[in-house]
């Protein structure tokens, strides 16, 4: 469970955590790599997909919307293994929700993100949980940067 402070109203939050992921996710941690990937992004309705594209307009779908709530939450499915491979049947795959809450204290937002049932990706999940909860750390400074434009640190 991560959380996040940013200095934007939860529309513009939500609008770059959805709409800009190509601005601020790690390149690294999608399958065409840092080099060769051309496109991320989510198609902005409940069931519509996460999807990269690669090299020679390949594309690869890795998650599933199941809530698409603007500005307030967004939920998709982690259709990524531990090995890196393709999870196609959502049953099998972890859960990210991300919540966007006014923060009347600062006249900002919160964000939140719960990534959850890893116990679904099998024998690998508890290795697997330890490695995205540091990695959602990165997403989550490279997102507050994009959104802010300044060098910034995880609450």
């Amino acid at each position: 469970h991560s959380m996040l402070l940013v200095a934007a109203s939860p529309e513009r939050a939500f609008a770059v955590f959805t709409g800009e992921l190509a601005d601020w996710w790690v390149r690294e941690y999608t399958w065409s790599g840092p080099v060769a990937l051309v496109e991320l992004g989510v198609e902005p309705r409940a069931g519509g997909m996460l999807y990269e594209i690669g090299p020679y307009g390949f594309r690869s779908d890795w998650g599933r919307v199941l809530t698409w709530d603007p500005p307030r939450r967004f939920v998709f499915t982690w259709q990524i293994g531990p090995d890196r491979v393709p999870v196609p049947d959502p049953a099998l795959a972890s859960e990210v929700e991300v919540l966007f809450l006014p923060d009347d204290d600062s006249g900002g937002t919160r964000v939140e993100v719960e990534h959850r049932h890893f116990d679904r990706h099998g024998t690998a999940a508890e290795g697997y949980r330890e490695a995205l909860t540091a990695g959602w750390q990165e997403l989550l400074t490279r997102y507050r940067s994009s959104l802010t434009g300044g060098p910034t640190a995880p609450v």
